[in-house]
């Protein structure tokens, strides 16, 4: 009886203990919320696409990498991109939860890419909180290792030439070539980051290694390339004004405008209206489809760092392309030599024609997430709620990235060519960026390590 009574007591230890091991769980739910907090804090912190982008990406990679080292599903992206090395391993012995220290890791790396560090500092406090109640010991040890490889992330990132292109020149308007592009109303902005191209990429070799074929060359004779893709974006917007704010084409140009520097006049005064980047809409996508897939937290933060690097890369390639060949804007064509009162429907975004962002990275990111997800993946896209649109239902991210990129042209800020040649070349992008890195395994592991 004793002996009994003996295991029965050892079972009701080991059973608490087991129990109180398994108190914290992190769920997916509260890696969206995390990504989610970071896109609300760069609206309000009006940070540029391209930026965006490197925003999004490094905080993956680092919650990634922890992942990738506990569970055998997925390999570590250590000598697959560009100069990462292997992040540092947990002390033996100490008892990690590995999603804990992931997201930990995650908020960290995105603390220290954003202006308004106090609003990430607050959503980690409130975590913090509520982790530590729950179990005091794994929580800090798990905290301890999340911040180590965050900072191991943070170096490597520190490497990559961003601050560097903080410092260089303002790009250069030629005033006196008609061809170039030049900045547009109402803010006239500057040309806004033209040495991305210099910032290191993650998986490309070279940013220009898929360099599209060059935009037609100017002409304003009535038969030449240029000036028929001039002329057909003036008379599609004619059509849409006949057709009023109502039409299908104006629904689909602001339900991917996504441009952050939109500038409203009022009075004497002029401020900016907040919106989400290309970039970000498409990390919005990535998180409807983990939703829907009902993913567990790995497989959901494998899914937005492998679309968030391929974004990144994306903008690195487009940019490299804009600065190359300078083209001039429609808006500025049109007035200067069809209708000096032409408006476009979206407001001309700061910076050259060829090829289109938005076409480009939604190439990328549409391709990288067939992959993920499969071709004809359904999904409701009610990413652009929050600015009052209303959802958009697609039959697959391809068809999705196909309205996004002709959205540029019914838009009146991009010429047919650098819609679908950019559309091309983001795909191509996010087919090399599938082909080249090995991050998932095929077999279907439970996490061991």
């Amino acid at each position: 009886m004793k002996t009994k009574f003996i295991s029965i007591l050892l079972a009701t230890v080991v059973l608490a203990s087991c129990t109180e091991e398994k108190i914290i769980v992190v769920s997916p739910n509260e890696l969206h919320e995390s990504v989610d907090k970071v896109t609300e804090i760069m609206i309000h912190d009006i940070f540029s696409p391209p930026v965006a982008s490197r925003i999004f990406a490094y905080p993956n990679i680092a919650a990634y990498e922890i992942i990738a080292l506990h569970n055998d599903k997925y390999n570590s992206l250590a000598g697959q991109i560009n100069d990462l090395k292997e992040i540092p391993r947990p002390i033996s012995g100490v008892v990690i939860n590995y999603q804990m220290a992931a997201l930990i890791a995650h908020i960290d790396l995105s603390r220290r890419l954003v202006f308004s560090e106090n609003k990430i500092n607050a959503h980690r406090d409130s975590l913090y909180s509520d982790w530590e109640n729950s179990n005091k010991t794994i929580f800090e040890d798990s905290k301890d290792y999340g911040l180590l490889v965050a900072e191991h992330i943070a170096l490597w990132m520190d490497n990559d030439n961003y601050k560097q292109t903080r410092t260089m020149p303002k790009f250069t308007v030629d005033t006196d070539d008609a061809t170039r592009w030049q900045p547009t109303p109402p803010a006239y902005m500057d040309g806004i980051e033209p040495h991305w191209s210099k910032i290191r990429a993650f998986a490309l070799n070279t940013p220009d290694q898929f360099k599209p074929v060059p935009p037609p060359a100017f002409s304003l004779e009535e038969n030449s390339d240029f000036y028929m893709e001039v002329k057909e974006v003036y008379d599609i917007s004619l059509e849409m004004a006949k057709k009023g704010d109502a039409s299908n084409e104006v629904e689909i140009a602001q339900f991917w405008d996504c441009n952050p520097y939109v500038s409203v006049t009022k009075g004497h005064l002029m401020f900016a209206t907040k919106k989400i980047t290309p970039g970000a809409h498409w990390i919005g996508i990535t998180k409807i489809a983990s939703r829907k897939m009902n993913y567990d937290f790995d497989d959901t933060v494998y899914a937005y760092t492998k679309t968030s690097m391929a974004i990144a890369d994306a903008f690195i390639s487009c940019w490299d392309e804009k600065y190359r060949s300078n083209l001039i804007r429609p808006e500025t064509v049109i007035n200067q030599y069809i209708d000096e009162n032409w408006k476009p429907v979206l407001q001309t975004p700061p910076f050259p024609e060829y090829t289109s962002g938005h076409s480009v990275v939604s190439g990328a990111a549409s391709t990288v997430l067939t992959d993920i997800f499969g071709d004809n993946f359904s999904f409701d896209d009610d990413t652009e709620t929050t600015f009052g649109l209303p959802i958009r239902t697609f039959s697959s991210f391809n068809i999705a990235a196909d309205e996004a990129a002709i959205s540029r042209m019914y838009g009146g800020i991009h010429y047919r060519a650098a819609v679908e040649v950019g559309v091309k070349q983001g795909r191509d992008l996010g087919a090399f960026v599938v082909s080249k890195l090995k991050m998932k395994n095929s077999i279907d592991s439970k996490p061991v390590k």
